[in-house]
């Protein structure tokens, strides 16, 4: 069953990290976000934390007076064969119609730390503040710079459901939410379907201390001229955490569009020691990656791309 959900313009008073005003993008500001969203636990499809989240990201959007819509539809978990309630949430910025970006992050978190050394840890839920908070906690700052100033294009935020619910060393069984965003995003009553995409910009696990993000391969293969003007620009911004050069392919939520002839890029570094353990948490977490993820981010949506 699909269900949409659209909600228009309100103002709600709500208890929310503390506000900020047009200017650049702070990663202290995003990590006061990662922090916020641990402090909900573990964020699995049908959880507490999960539906906290989700309210979280839409109460922000209230208070901003953005638009926004929920997607919800159902799929079976690939851990564990049962039924989830899934949803993709847009939050629209900027124009409407016409030429935009969309960028995208995974706000669920993983139902066990299956990499974790401990056997005994292994069914236990993550927290997930590298894997899920890091890449939400960017789109919830870029949301509030991007309100308190909109860009000259349209900017829709995609928070992706159901992107690790699936089964170690099957790639195909992860990224359920963006899979269905991606093939229904010219549907009617879809928000995406009312503009032409630029490209996609998928952000995950961009928050560990010594942070280094090269040109993810299926980025490159697939998407290698919007890949490389994206290096580029983070080149001239002088943000160093990027690195131009092949890095390894990942299955992320960018694959679902390449495969549909969307341009997309996936800003990873998939090198996180705490991957998918009771390890990643925010202590082993810094602004710096979010800081200049975010700057690029913002510069892109300021002077897009073509």
């Amino acid at each position: 069953m699909i269900r949409y959900f659209l909600v228009l313009t309100l103002t709600l008073g709500l208890v929310l990290p503390c506000s900020t005003a047009a200017g650049d993008f702070s990663g202290e500001r995003a990590f006061e976000w990662l922090v916020a969203q641990c402090e909900l636990g573990p964020r699995v499809p049908g959880s507490e934390g999960h539906a906290a989240l989700r309210t979280m990201v839409t109460d922000l959007a209230d208070e901003l007076g953005l638009n926004w819509m929920i997607l919800e539809h159902d799929a079976v978990s690939p851990l564990t064969g049962v039924m989830m309630e899934l949803g993709e949430i847009v939050v629209s910025i900027g124009p409407e119609g016409g030429r935009r970006l969309w960028v995208g992050a995974h706000y669920d978190t993983r139902a066990v730390a299956d990499q974790d050394p401990d056997p005994l840890a292994r069914n236990i839920p993550i927290l997930g503040a590298n894997d899920g908070a890091s890449g939400v906690a960017v789109l919830l700052h870029l949301m509030e710079v991007l309100a308190a100033e909109p860009p000259a294009i349209g900017v829709d935020l995609l928070f992706l459901d159901g992107e690790d619910q699936g089964r170690a060393s099957e790639p195909l069984t992860f990224c359920i939410g963006s899979e269905w965003l991606a093939a229904r995003c010219r549907d009617f009553g879809n928000p995406l379907a009312m503009g032409e995409p630029l490209g996609v910009v998928i952000v995950d696990m961009v928050a560990d201390h010594d942070v280094s993000i090269p040109m993810e391969g299926q980025s490159l293969r697939y998407a290698g001229a919007f890949t490389r003007m994206i290096f580029e620009r983070a080149g001239q911004l002088g943000l160093d955490v990027f690195v131009p050069e092949p890095g390894r392919s990942v299955h992320d939520d960018h694959v679902p569009f390449l495969r549909r002839g969307i341009p997309a890029v996936d800003l990873i570094d998939f090198q996180d020691d705490d991957w998918h353990t009771l390890g990643d948490v925010p202590a082993s977490c810094s602004a710096r990656g979010l800081g200049q993820v975010g700057a690029l981010l913002q510069d892109l949506c300021r002077r897009p791309p073509g």
